[in-house]
């Protein structure tokens, strides 16, 4: 009845961790697959060359690339 810590089960917990790490790990793989594919520096386009639009787009496939792993978990 009460709302203690002991009353969690451990099951919805862990799959939490779970999918988080493996989401972690598919999105480091995709940025770092962009990185090898793009035929430039994409830390060099964005940090020294100030390339904004650059960083918009990336930034755009990381978010649609976060739900789609959002959606492929849920």
């Amino acid at each position: 009845m009460g709302n203690n810590i002991a009353d969690l089960s451990t099951g919805p917990i862990l799959s939490t961790i779970v999918y988080s790490i493996i989401g972690l790990v598919i999105y480091m793989i995709a940025f770092w697959l962009i990185c090898k594919i793009s035929p430039f520096s994409v830390r060099k386009e964005i940090e020294i060359d100030q390339n904004t639009s650059l960083g918009i787009i990336i930034g755009s496939v990381m978010i649609g690339l976060s739900i789609i792993i959002a959606s492929s978990m849920h």
